[in-house]
């Protein structure tokens, strides 16, 4: 079996019960030694106090290597560079560079301020010009929603590796065709940086539904039969989800895929379980007892 990199995502915590949800499965899963660990940020920095606590302590308790998430969204250029001065000196050396949702909502249209980044590409480059850190970026199998086609997809992403780029993490997808037509575009189009697959397994069905139109991801028509009467039945449910996402996982270990990066939702056991069907063992057993 080949070796394997795995990064996992975790959102900031709202409450106290929720921060200790997340820092219970921070410690599950860090000793599967990930690559990194990424902390999202909300649009407009709505979640920046939130973020940018969570970022420090994981720094300050763990050693895991950190990729903070930062977006454009309702904020200067001014502004964005105070958080990215702030990150470099807590010892963060990774950005995940977004544009981000609208602020308004996903669907409605983006206007970037006349003062702030107008994009992922534009904060890629100007996160290099504040620190030398490293840059992942998102891309999308069935391109971005706001995209008129892929090929204006794939521009947007070279111009986000002239940035400065040096990975990208696909949004959720789960038929694994999509995503090595994508790989094979990608190619083609001369960009040889990662693209690393972003694994969402199925928590809630109906959220899932709800967040793919907006995202414009395909969810297959068998994950009616699979999951459509489970929201009731959560044990069930994630016995389904680890069995799913780990035949997707290992269907595209086969066609060659070494990377894989875990939408976590801040819940360790379907991610840990994936990462062991995957062959991925911790470095330290007494820690994730």
């Amino acid at each position: 079996m080949p070796d394997l990199s795995v990064s996992f995502e975790f959102f900031p915590p709202k409450t106290e019960k929720m921060a200790e949800t997340l820092w219970s499965s921070i410690k599950k899963l860090s000793p599967l030694s990930p690559t990194f660990v990424s902390v999202t940020y909300g649009a407009g920095g709505s979640t920046r106090e939130r973020t940018h606590s969570t970022v420090k302590r994981i720094i300050e308790e763990t050693d895991l290597q950190v990729a903070a998430h930062l977006t454009t969204v309702d904020a200067t250029r001014e502004d964005v560079d105070a958080v990215l001065r702030d990150y470099w000196s807590i010892g963060v050396r990774h950005i995940v560079a977004l544009r981000g949702d609208p602020s308004a909502g996903v669907g409605e249209a983006y206007v970037p301020m006349a003062d702030g980044y107008a994009g992922a590409a534009d904060l890629a480059r100007g996160a290099r010009a504040v620190a030398p850190f490293d840059i992942t970026v998102g891309c999308y199998p069935e391109k971005h929603p706001e995209s008129p086609s892929l090929d204006f997809d794939l521009d947007l992403l070279k111009k986000k590796i002239d940035g400065g780029a040096t990975r990208a993490i696909t949004q959720f997808f789960y038929e694994n065709d999509l995503y090595e037509r994508y790989v094979e575009k990608v190619r083609a189009a001369g960009i040889s940086i990662p693209i690393i697959p972003g694994i969402m397994p199925v928590t809630n069905y109906g959220a899932l539904q709800r967040m793919s139109k907006l995202c414009s991801a395909t969810v297959p028509s068998r994950y009616d039969r699979l999951f459509g009467d489970l929201d009731s039945d959560p044990k069930t449910r994630a016995l389904v989800a680890a069995t799913v996402a780990a035949e997707q996982c290992l269907d595209l270990m086969e066609r060659g895929v070494t990377d894989f990066h875990f939408y976590t939702l801040n819940k360790a056991d379907l991610a840990f379980a994936l990462c062991h069907l995957l062959g991925v063992r911790p470095t330290c057993r007494e820690e994730a007892a």
